[in-house]
């Protein structure tokens, strides 16, 4: 078999990157244990033993995390920005508070989202395996605060490495990414997601260094992240935030591999909390909460009405829809239509779904969308079948395929097929399992719809890989643990992502 020249000049490329960056995989072992009911405590001798789980920072890393999270904890109003941060940062000598962290990845673009130390030009220098060169400069003018710059006119399915470059020519940051396949094009790629790191994953490299070895373009994280249970006290938001940031194992799989992430309860206020719950959050703190989300994450721009979180992207082949199932919802109307997603976003949803040209759709919900696993707790069924109903039906009607339905928050890993009365089934993967220890048995009471099941403990992520390359287009799902095993395997053919392929 002849392998094309410029494939293997991406694939030296890569493993080039991947050594500088210490990707060869070898399986951690934490040095401190911390159980899920600790971290959500969150308090400083825990969140130090989470800071140290995997080896012991360098000192100075190590003082300026402890530095700054006196200073967030001891004032709701400290944001990164303030002087002591700034000022902790340039006496441990650090290039960056936070970042680099990928984004927004299209065929021809991707975003770098950083936190300078300084103010002044910073300059993105972009190389490809060719040898050539591109730059890309921003001016800084607050330091500490997020910026983000755009690497444009990029070739698809093309391999790059950059280099983040400050006003004194010092190397802030670096990293490599590959472009998403043109639209279209007959093309293989892989998108991998899970959900539930709740700060203890975030430190364990294992799982990232996989994910990043096996060449997925990019990663999708559902909810119960970084930020744990803080509810509406800002200044803690933004101490887990730097904690995740601080992270030698994040940092690394962050310059590497772009990002797309929602939240959950715990990201948002606490647990099984949502929308404008009495007493847990006003209307303006909501607005704060969100934006205080979009300011640390690297997501594609959005214009949505309400101000939520959700957003759609095409990557590739694949039009990548993440909704916002936490902060919409409206507690008044429980059980009725529109109470799960808030009315805009509903209608937002069936009109994004509509307009939708892409051969495969990743639809993610931090929630489970079926009711197999603990009654429907906190998720779809006990907050909005109708619209849910509405959803299924109008990719029946529209004859809408390659829809994925992919979901979080029920720790542990889980497949399931949802069926219809036409006889069409609809897929869900879950793979809340990032970093979680607690949860749900593996297997629903009803198993009759149940593709697979495993418990809370194990540590594993999602992948799929779409292959449209073939007469066929197929996705193929993958669960792979910590070790790289693949747990399970399971090969969809287009047709049977097609409603009309089963209708009578």
């Amino acid at each position: 078999m002849k392998i094309p020249l410029n494939s293997i000049l991406s694939t030296i490329l890569i493993l080039i990157c991947t050594a500088l960056s210490g990707h060869a995989h070898s399986h951690a072992k934490p040095e401190h244990v911390v159980t899920l009911k600790q971290a959500h405590k969150g308090n400083l001798e825990i969140d130090t033993l989470l800071l140290d789980s995997y080896g012991r920072l360098p000192e100075n890393e190590r003082t300026f995390y402890l530095e700054s999270r006196r200073h967030l904890a001891g004032s709701a109003s400290a944001r990164l920005t303030n002087q002591q941060i700034i000022a902790a940062a340039q006496k441990a000598g650090l290039p960056l508070i936070s970042g680099p962290m990928l984004g927004h990845l299209t065929e021809s673009a991707i975003t770098v989202w950083f936190r300078p130390l300084y103010s002044g030009v910073i300059t993105v220098q972009l190389s490809d395996a060719q040898g050539g060169q591109r730059q890309y400069s921003v001016k800084a003018t607050t330091p500490g605060a997020a910026m983000r710059v755009r690497l444009d006119r990029l070739a698809p399915d093309t391999s790059y490495t950059y280099q983040l470059i400050g006003p004194s020519d010092q190397v802030l940051g670096q990293g490599s990414f590959k472009t998403a396949p043109e639209p279209g094009s007959k093309a293989k790629f892989r998108i991998a997601f899970g959900s539930c790191y709740h700060k203890i994953g975030i430190h364990n490299p294992n799982l990232m260094q996989l994910i990043t070895r096996r060449g997925n373009h990019a990663m999708l994280l559902i909810g119960d992240i970084a930020v744990d249970d803080r509810e509406a006290r800002f200044n803690m938001h933004y101490a887990d935030y730097l904690l995740r940031d601080v992270s030698r194992a994040w940092r690394d799989f962050a310059a590497h591999i772009p990002i797309y992430a929602s939240w959950d309860d715990h990201d948002y206020l606490n647990n099984d909390k949502s929308g404008l719950q009495k007493g847990q959050i006003s209307k303006a703190e909501r607005r704060t909460m969100r934006s205080l989300w979009q300011d640390n994450w690297n997501n594609p721009p959005t214009n949505v009405s309400d101000r939520g979180i959700y957003f759609s992207t095409v990557v590739g082949n694949v039009e990548i829809i993440m909704l916002d199932t936490r902060s919409c919802r409206v507690w008044d109307k429980r059980d009725q239509r529109g109470s799960y997603l808030g009315e805009a976003q509903s209608a937002w949803l069936l009109e994004t779904l509509k307009a939708s040209k892409a051969p495969f759709i990743i639809l993610t919900s931090g929630t489970m969308w079926s009711d197999y696993m603990s009654n429907a707790k906190d998720s779809w069924g006990t907050w909005d079948q109708p619209v849910r109903e509405e959803i299924f039906s109008l990719i029946e009607a529209h004859d809408i395929a390659g829809v994925i339905l992919l979901s979080g928050d029920r720790h542990g890993a889980r497949g399931f097929r949802i069926g219809r009365p036409s006889g069409f089934e609809l897929y869900e993967f879950e793979a809340a399992s990032l970093g979680a220890d607690s949860g749900p048995r593996a297997m629903a009471p009803d198993t009759s719809m149940q593709i697979f099941g495993y418990p809370a403990g194990i540590l594993a992520f999602g992948e799929l890989t779409f292959d449209t390359t073939l007469n066929e287009p197929v996705v193929t799902f993958r669960l792979i643990n910590e070790v790289g095993e693949v747990l399970e395997e399971h090969l969809l053919d287009y047709s049977r992502l097609t409603p009309t392929k089963t209708q009578p």
